[in-house]
């Protein structure tokens, strides 16, 4: 039962956390890989959280970090996902599309809120798109939308000034 409900509990994480939703749509149905050097998994509480080297890949989805915590709600369905780094970033990407570079999230900490499909890089944030770059202490991410906003301060009061480097679109002749 345990196997069970740890695998299905991977496969709804890892098919929620496509960047965008215009994925590749072959990412779907992708093998799903989950390491790490512990598991902790509480039924009841609607929790997993994979913990020592933690890395998750379907497709071209990756997600690397220390820590990985899952919540799930009362129907199993994951709600959301914090990884967490420890000495180095968590990190998180996918090739949107295939004719699209891959998209490249770092911070201290990485949350994805699945119903609202938003990606949350906070403290030492960092997100690459399309020749773009976004840093600062807060960097939050709307998938469906492709929407950015970045901040100088997180909730806990760290400051980091927002720098982005904008590259123009390259015309064809």
């Amino acid at each position: 039962m345990m196997r069970h409900t740890l695998a299905g509990a991977s496969l709804a994480l890892l098919g929620l956390l496509s960047l965008p939703a215009t994925a590749l749509e072959s990412d779907a149905n992708a093998p799903i890989k989950v390491a790490a050097d512990r598991l902790d998994l509480d039924d009841r509480a609607g929790t997993a959280v994979y913990t020592g080297d933690v890395e998750m890949q379907q497709g071209s989805m990756r997600l690397t970090a220390e820590r990985v915590e899952i919540e799930r709600n009362a129907q199993g369905e994951v709600t959301l996902v914090t990884a967490i780094g420890e000495g180095e970033r968590a990190y998180i990407e996918q090739k949107p599309a295939p004719e699209d570079p891959v998209v490249k999230g770092w911070g201290n900490t990485i949350v994805y809120h699945a119903a609202e499909r938003r990606v949350e890089l906070i403290e030492n944030a960092e997100l690459h798109q399309a020749g773009d770059t976004f840093n600062g202490a807060y960097v939050e991410y709307f998938l469906d939308r492709r929407v950015v906003q970045a901040r100088s301060e997180t909730q806990s009061g760290e400051s980091e000034r927002v720098r982005m480097t904008l590259t123009p679109e390259q015309s064809q002749q």
